[in-house]
């Protein structure tokens, strides 16, 4: 079942984000640090709060979150430059390591698409880090494709 992740599902998701993280400082240990997490509980209470920051989350019959997507809706831009649209950013999809393989990832993204749709958003967008093969061939299964690449010179 997916629905809002809730404040009761802060120590799951505080166990997925140190997942996250540790995928992340296998690939780039020069920027993140194995055991971290993007947010601290105080963080995820607010995110969790916020109605322009939805979090859904996949749980199992036992209600508890096996999986969760962070986003952030966009609002459009007084930016002349470009067209004025309503985007939904995932900040953030894991899926618990001891759950994998059964779609959570899938549906999970389903659930955000749709929810994006009626929100009124234009596209989803996301970042995916380069030392995250699995993760691309995830997006790309889904339907994503590249939008712009972010390029970098390490000094």
């Amino acid at each position: 079942m997916i629905r809002r992740a809730q404040e009761k599902d802060t120590p799951q998701i505080m166990s997925l984000l140190r997942q996250v993280c540790k995928v992340h400082a296998d690939g780039r240990p020069d920027l993140f640090v194995d055991g971290g997490t993007k947010y601290s509980e105080d963080e995820l209470r607010a995110i969790l709060a916020d109605d322009s920051t939805p979090v859904f989350g996949w749980c199992d019959k036992e209600d508890v979150l096996r999986g969760y997507a962070f986003c952030v809706i966009k609002e459009p831009t007084s930016d002349t430059a470009t067209t004025n649209i309503r985007s939904l950013y995932i900040d953030d999809i894991c899926v618990d390591e001891n759950a994998r393989g059964r779609h959570i990832g899938k549906e999970l993204y389903e659930a955000v698409r749709t929810f994006a749709k009626n929100a009124g958003c234009y596209n989803i967008t996301l970042n995916v880090w380069e030392k995250n093969p699995t993760a691309r061939a995830f997006y790309e299964a889904m339907g994503m494709t590249v939008q712009k690449t972010c390029m970098e010179c390490i000094l």
